[in-house]
């Protein structure tokens, strides 16, 4: 694989998603009254999820260390 290639690649996939780019800068702005309300939105949904991810962590911990609890039971090391 030649490495000026893959750089080749790279520059063409950019220049065709040039258009894209422009498309989207052309999308009317919100108000900042609306823009404060879409990212105070998107924070409580995403601070919900990080709790729930925290929960889900604390439940497969739980799991794993009563695997590792019962294995040392059983006189097998766990390092």
């Amino acid at each position: 694989m030649d490495a000026s290639d893959l750089e080749d690649a790279i520059n063409n996939a950019k220049n065709e998603s040039a258009p894209e780019a422009k498309a989207e800068a052309e999308v009317p702005q919100m108000s900042k009254d609306e823009e404060i309300g879409f990212h105070k939105g998107a924070l409580n949904t995403l601070v919900a999820e990080r709790n729930e991810l925290v929960k889900m962590i604390g439940n497969v911990e739980a799991i794993v260390q009563a695997h590792v609890g019962r294995l040392k039971e059983l006189g097998v090391e766990i390092k």
